[in-house]
């Protein structure tokens, strides 16, 4: 069977989640670099009544999902898109499904036998004792709900007196909230593409403005600084990249993930979650990543399309 011929890309972008304003800066760029490789790019706001319709009228050859957060990279379009039979970019229904939640992304680490530190679950419908928490975490721990992204709900607790506020304030974004025990050392990510023989990315560490890697310091330009590669030992730095990749396939995602990672001063290497549609803005990690690996943006679009296009291929025999 011949290459299939791909010309025109419709661009997924906005959406409903907390992250509208990031994935419509991120959907921008990826229409704006498909444009330049020669493709016929159609954006469409699935925020807006009637996407549906615009996204069949559009009548791509493939869909490039430019969404973050809930409606966009938790499995629901990936499925819609499946319904269509339109062939799409990124990881499919159960990946993004699993490495949404963080809950079910550290029971994947967990089965895989990938170090990632030690966590408590706390559902809204039952009751959670601080000092039980306190004793299997210790006193300093990171609160998260469970399917949110770019640090939306998260705290980072020092006194434990202050760790019941944070998981509420997290349980009033999702049901499910992660807490789990802080562990110092160096931020590092690593991108991930491909899909049967995925390719770690060079390491990239985060320095951050404010205190931890917020959402200020995702989106707003000067207020995080990215060294590639990371500033580790070498040996830490493929332990990342190793993880990094058995995320990506114990995960089972598709094209590209992005997973982040902290690195002791021991160098011990931890890993904390897994994203399968990375930010795609000016600031974002993978495209910086994949710059310092000579790959321009552009060609970077163009390769996410051509591997959603095999996987769709290998999918249906």
């Amino acid at each position: 069977m011949g290459e299939r011929v791909v010309h025109k890309v419709t661009v997924l972008l906005g959406g409903r989640s907390a992250e509208r304003e990031v994935s419509l800066n991120t959907g921008a760029q990826v229409a704006e670099a498909l444009t330049a490789r020669g493709f016929a790019v159609t954006p469409v706001d699935t925020g807006q009544p009637g996407f549906i319709d615009a996204l069949v009228a559009s009548a791509p050859d493939v869909v490039f999902i430019a969404l973050h957060g809930r409606f966009g990279e938790d499995g629901t379009v990936q499925g819609l898109l499946e319904l269509l039979d339109l062939p799409y970019v990124g990881s499919g229904v159960l990946a993004s499904a699993l490495a949404m939640n963080k809950v079910m992304t550290k029971h994947v680490y967990a089965t895989h036998g990938l170090t990632t530190p030690a966590y408590r679950v706390v559902r809204r419908s039952q009751p959670f004792d601080v000092q039980d928490l306190t004793i299997a975490l210790g006193p300093h721990t990171v609160v998260k709900p469970a399917n949110e992204g770019s640090s939306v709900g998260m705290t980072i607790v020092e006194d434990p007196a202050n760790l019941g506020a944070a998981v509420d304030f997290a349980l009033g974004f999702d049901p499910l909230v992660l807490v789990e025990r802080f562990e110092t050392g160096t931020e590092v990510t690593i991108g991930v593409i491909g899909n049967e023989q995925p390719v770690a990315l060079p390491t990239l560490e985060i320095v951050p403005v404010n205190a931890f890697y917020d959402y200020e310091s995702k989106y707003v330009p000067g207020m995080s600084r990215h060294i590639i590669p990371a500033g580790v030992s070498e040996g830490a730095r493929l332990e990342c990249q190793r993880l990094a990749v058995e995320a990506h396939r114990a995960l089972g995602c598709a094209g590209m993930s992005r997973s982040d990672t902290i690195v002791t001063p021991g160098g011990t290497v931890f890993l904390l979650e897994t994203n399968t549609i990375p930010g795609m803005t000016k600031t974002s990690l993978l495209p910086d990543a994949a710059a310092a690996a000579g790959i321009p943006f552009p060609e970077l679009c163009q390769r996410l399309v051509r591997y959603g296009l095999e996987d769709w291929t290998a999918r249906r025999g």
